[in-house]
């Protein structure tokens, strides 16, 4: 049985914007969109101008509205709604368990293009088993016809991560932008009069070692188009300024969980807060 698209739904801009990019990728797919609430005001706060008698109304409202606009600009996709009793994490994380993906909203930092997290945010994609994806408001909601973008190490790739992205370039027929950024060690800047450049001997390895990791792939994906860029930097900095011309951003999250939660990584945490596309977050042992 396919498993539907799971949006999380707060009444924002971005928040719609991630429904209709989740209705978009729902239609690639061949499933629905699964839209819900999660109770989640405080006490004392004011509910939204209307004539709402309870949260519980407005939310309705509301979900139902954003359900109606997807069924007009997506004939014959399934929409369906739901309100959870529980806290918005612990809500969010059980509505992912029957899902394929887990599509979020995230506001842009201000004249930064890019997404600030909150705290639900950030412990929602930290604790997930399945891929969350962040969409903020004008941040490509419709589908840009840009490549798909994916970080990977090389030295240790993972198939969950990389499959994840193939898969998604071949829905959209785009092409899909390798990157794998080798970080220089600390006296890697001291210049040449103190150190060789270690780009010259290290880059090609690296790139022939890209090319035998993407082989395979390219064989199971023959109608993708894949690309392999290996830089020398940080590896969120370059997949940010990847991101330029994406449809797409992939990166991955090992799962591990503490006594205070799910984790993300740095590049993770990086990309997710300052990339202008959509980002996957894929979860990996």
């Amino acid at each position: 049985m396919t498993r539907n698209i799971v949006v999380g739904l707060d009444g924002t801009g971005q928040a719609n914007a991630a429904a209709e990019w989740a209705a978009e990728e729902a239609v690639l797919r061949g499933t629905g969109v699964h839209l819900v609430y999660v109770r989640e005001m405080p006490p004392g706060a004011v509910l939204p101008p209307g004539p709402w008698e309870s949260e519980d109304a407005w939310a309705e409202e509301m979900t139902a509205r954003v359900a109606l606009a997807l069924r007009k600009r997506h004939p014959g996709l399934s929409v369906t709604t739901r309100l959870l009793p529980t806290g918005p994490v612990p809500g969010l994380v059980a509505a992912s368990q029957e899902s394929e993906l887990l599509v979020l909203g995230s506001r842009a930092l201000g004249s930064v293009a890019g997404y600030l997290l909150g705290s639900v945010g950030l412990t929602v994609a930290g604790a997930v088993e399945r891929p969350v994806v962040l969409v903020r408001a004008g941040s490509g909601a419709t589908a840009p016809r840009g490549p798909v973008v994916v970080g990977t190490d090389v030295r240790r790739p993972v198939d969950a991560v990389l499959g994840f992205a193939f898969e998604e370039a071949a829905r959209r027929g785009s092409l899909i932008h390798v990157v794998y950024a080798e970080q220089l060690p600390l006296f890697g800047g001291l210049g040449p009069a103190m150190v060789p450049d270690i780009r010259l001997t290290v880059a090609p390895e690296i790139e022939r070692s890209m090319e035998e990791l993407l082989n395979p792939w390219r064989a199971k994906y023959p109608d993708v188009g894949a690309a392999a860029r290996v830089v020398v930097g940080s590896a969120g900095v370059e997949l940010v300024q990847a991101a330029g011309d994406a449809a797409l951003v992939v990166v991955g999250r090992r799962t591990r969980h503490s006594a205070l939660g799910g984790h993300i990584g740095s590049v993770a945490h990086a990309v997710l807060h300052h990339s202008p596309v959509p980002v996957a977050l894929v979860p990996h042992a």
